[in-house]
């Protein structure tokens, strides 16, 4: 069972946990937001061979609609304000990641990987700045606010992830 409380059980009970749980990869009993990312990874992979850049647009436009309410739905049922093993915040943030980096190759698909886990994990700068903006007081509600609050810091993760491959890349020429 996942840190949060969640579970295989729980993530049937509703289809906002299913997504929110990523599918199941959020229920990792270590880590799943790394375990959500490696799924939004492969999935996008997998994807990509039926999505082209047009496909991919809608997908994400519509992951990120959805994000806000399957996530303060998810963390609502859960009672608490941000659980671990809520990651449709982080696999859509890497879809975004992988959408405006491909095509890649291998190298560089990982350094994104390892680049998205280390700002969303250690939260530097605008990334804890982001996190600590929309979290939950206690006892409050948590409402459509928390839930753009979860994913708002993983946005700011994969912006901050394109601007030091962009900078890395504009360096190394």
């Amino acid at each position: 069972m996942a840190a949060s409380g969640a579970s295989a059980a729980f993530m049937l009970r509703h289809p906002a946990h299913w997504i929110a749980l990523g599918f199941g990869s959020g229920l990792a009993p270590g880590a799943p937001g790394t375990f959500g990312t490696l799924w939004a990874w492969v999935a996008f992979l997998v994807l990509s061979r039926w999505l082209g850049p047009l496909g991919w647009a809608v997908v994400i436009a519509a992951g990120l609609l959805i994000a806000p309410w399957v996530c303060a739905v998810t963390a609502r049922h859960l009672g608490i304000g941000d659980p671990s093993a809520v990651v449709w915040d982080e696999v859509v943030a890497f879809w975004i990641v992988l959408w405006l980096l491909m095509p890649a190759g291998w190298a560089m698909q990982l350094a994104a990987f390892a680049l998205f886990r280390f700002f969303d994990a250690a939260k530097p700068g605008p990334v804890g700045w982001a996190d600590r903006r929309f979290k939950p007081l206690p006892d409050a509600a948590i409402g459509w606010r928390e839930g753009f609050g979860i994913v708002f810091d993983d946005l700011v993760a994969a912006g901050c992830t394109l601007l030091v491959i962009a900078l890395g890349v504009a360096l190394w020429r």
